[in-house]
């Protein structure tokens, strides 16, 4: 029993980081499907222009826990937290381009469900953006 707790922990440790940026990264994607409803479904803002929305809400939220709880990185002054904040926010806008295409092809083109497509979208997103902070934004 002992050893399989013990094993457990230290697969745990190992890939600890992943483990918290699936966690929080599903939290994120939570948060940017209930705002891209919000947003597209209630006030009926054009789904493109929601998205852009739900992305601010979205990224501000992701920012704030993949620093503090997934990379648990310092800024050693306020030009090290600028820096950081721009680079997270940067490679977010890439991802932010992919979806958007994503959302047009398939509302506008294939005419899917747009919460479907969101969705769909969503998984991409996380992937890129855990691959960007890890290599770009984040690292050690």
């Amino acid at each position: 029993m002992c050893a399989k707790i013990y094993n457990m922990k230290t697969l745990f440790d190992k890939y600890k980081e992943f483990i918290l940026y699936v966690v929080f990264g599903g939290m994120a994607t939570i948060v940017s499907i209930i705002s891209f409803n919000y947003f597209a479904n209630i006030l009926l803002i054009k789904e493109l222009i929601a998205n852009i929305f739900s992305w601010v809400v979205t990224v501000a939220f992701a920012y704030v826990t993949n620093k503090l709880y997934v990379f648990k990185t310092k800024a050693k002054d306020l030009k090290d937290l600028f820096r950081e904040i721009i680079s997270f926010f940067s490679a977010r806008l890439l991802t932010l381009l992919i979806e958007e295409v994503i959302l047009y092809v398939g509302i506008d083109y294939l005419h899917i469900d747009n919460m479907l497509v969101k969705l769909a979208a969503q998984v991409l997103v996380v992937l890129g953006n855990y691959v960007l902070s890890k290599l770009f934004i984040f690292k050690k």
